[in-house]
């Protein structure tokens, strides 16, 4: 619903919905067209194989094939992979797959890349995981050759890892550019990788942490001239939001390995509005802990109605 009315402080945020990926895909279309039909304004997949836990016989559909189906069947709202490892598939295919999307939703593909770290899945599908440092070295290359590939009419590439010798990619984006969003929280090498290749970044995190990476991802954009307000930054936090008192005392008090914004409809406002005055543009909601479909859905109305509508 592009242009809705929102509070001053939260006019331009986008909000979005990440919806557990290990739900069947009619579950996922449902929520899909609910969350279009009431406002949201993206739809964001995680691009694993499996979960991330000693038992991986959990069903997992796969995220590309997922998001070219929803984007089919689903207008307007944004989608994207929060994020894909780029370790699962060479970039010169990975952005051939981006592009194709993009066609099919007429413009409304973000390009999610992380570095990848589940080792679960690389050990499992004989992918190499190799070291960290050695991830990123590859996810810098991959960011150069996607650029490239969606810029150049014959693309040309020689790198440490990947080539390109008179590469096509056609057709292009939709967009120009097509958005390359960045997920991840290191500070001395991610988020120098995203100041160099990123339109976009994500982070899980509270307002503090954000404001906090944040800073460091604007040094690192002005040691190499570029704007800081090219890229725009989203957070993702878990979400608890009730009415019942013990409920929100027991979930403060748990050891909760994500960041989480936890209280009632006028807490969850209040940490909103600080995301929105540190500069996020986007707040994404995942539903892993917002229970099964008609609470969920009753939740993500209330958020929407009452927080972004505000």
């Amino acid at each position: 619903m592009p242009g809705r009315a929102r509070n001053q402080g939260l006019h331009t945020m986008r909000f979005s919905f990440w919806p557990n990926p290990s739900q069947p895909f009619g579950e996922g279309l449902h929520l899909a067209r609910h969350v279009e039909s009431t406002g949201w304004d993206g739809l964001w997949y995680a691009d694993h194989f499996m979960p991330n836990a000693p038992d991986t016989s959990t069903p997992w559909p796969e995220a590309w094939t997922t998001l070219a189906a929803l984007g089919a069947l689903v207008p307007r709202i944004r989608l994207g992979t929060l994020v894909t490892g780029n370790t699962y598939r060479h970039p010169a295919v990975l952005a051939k797959a981006a592009a194709t999307l993009d066609h099919i939703t007429g413009g409304r593909v973000v390009l999610g890349l992380g570095s990848g770290w589940q080792e679960n899945e690389h050990r499992q599908y004989g992918i190499p995981f190799h070291t960290t440092s050695e991830r990123l070295q590859r996810l810098d290359e991959a960011c150069a050759v996607i650029k490239t590939l969606f810029a150049e009419h014959k693309a040309n590439f020689k790198g440490r890892f990947y080539n390109l010798e008179d590469a096509s990619l056609e057709p292009k984006p939709v967009q120009s550019p097509l958005p390359l969003l960045i997920g991840g929280g290191g500070e001395q090498v991610t988020l120098k990788l995203t100041a160099r290749w990123a339109d976009e970044w994500n982070v899980w995190g509270m307002p503090a942490t954000l404001k906090h990476k944040m800073a460091i991802l604007d040094e690192h954009c002005r040691a190499l001239g570029r704007d800081p307000k090219a890229i725009k930054r989203s957070a993702v936090a878990l979400l608890f939001m009730s009415d019942d008192a013990a409920f929100l005392e027991r979930m403060r008090g748990a050891k909760l390995q994500q960041a989480a914004i936890i209280g009632t409809v006028d807490d969850v406002a209040a940490t909103v509005a600080e995301y929105a005055a540190v500069g996020v543009d986007e707040l994404i909601v995942p539903d892993f802990t917002l229970g099964p479909r008609d609470a969920k859905v009753a939740t993500l109305n209330r958020f929407i109605r009452e927080i972004a509508h505000r």
